[in-house]
């Protein structure tokens, strides 16, 4: 059976090792990756294809049902949700991206968009918004909650009946102990222990 076709939108760093996790999950096939300018040194990034611009998605459209947000996050949301909207608008599908590596509960929801990433764990009754980033090694224990277009950088830890609210950033490495709650466009450095609102800085809005 054919897979379902995929395009990658943002051509980073972040996106190598979105490449890997699809790889693995051997769900979808990569038809090729969107981005600003193609990269100097190749029109490829790790062997597929820069096969346009954000310009070219509603064209791609046509050719493809499924995309997926591969820019990555520390400073602000505001480019992932902007392509996430623009992806939303023209039609795609945004599906959720799951390790083999990873383990997630059966209990668990996630929305669409997100990717956990290989080693993570989420665990039972934890919720997880739309267009996150659960990175490597990054810990959702149970009845915990992260909003929308979140990134849990790696080894990242949210310990149990915690939230974090839309937009945050929570560095690799830092601890939310438990039943702490964090507002939208929390700033989590990294190693970072958080034990109330107090410890963390809210940025502008995304």
């Amino acid at each position: 059976m054919n897979k379902p076709k995929i395009i990658l939108v943002g051509a980073g760093g972040h996106c190598r090792s979105c490449i890997d996790v699809i790889e693995q999950e051997d769900r979808f096939e990569i038809l090729g990756i969107i981005d600003q300018t193609a990269p100097k040194e190749s029109n490829t990034l790790l062997g597929y294809p820069i096969i346009g611009t954000d310009a070219d998605l509603p064209a791609l459209k046509s050719k493809c049902e499924y995309a997926f947000v591969t820019v990555g996050q520390i400073k602000s949301s505001a480019v992932r949700i902007r392509l996430f909207d623009q992806l939303k608008e023209i039609g795609f599908k945004l599906p959720t991206i799951i390790s083999p590596l990873a383990h997630v509960s059966r209990y668990a929801k996630i929305g669409e968009g997100t990717l956990v990433m290989h080693a993570a764990i989420v665990n039972a009754n934890a919720e997880i918004g739309s267009n996150c980033i659960l990175n490597t090694r990054s810990l959702l224990e149970h009845d915990s909650h992260i909003g929308d277009h979140v990134h849990l950088s790696t080894g990242a830890i949210i310990n149990g009946a915690s939230s974090v609210g839309d937009y945050s950033f929570i560095g690799s490495g830092a601890i939310v102990v438990h039943e702490v709650v964090l507002p939208k466009n929390s700033f989590v450095r990294a190693t970072q222990l958080v034990t109330s609102q107090k410890d963390v800085r809210v940025q502008e809005t995304h």
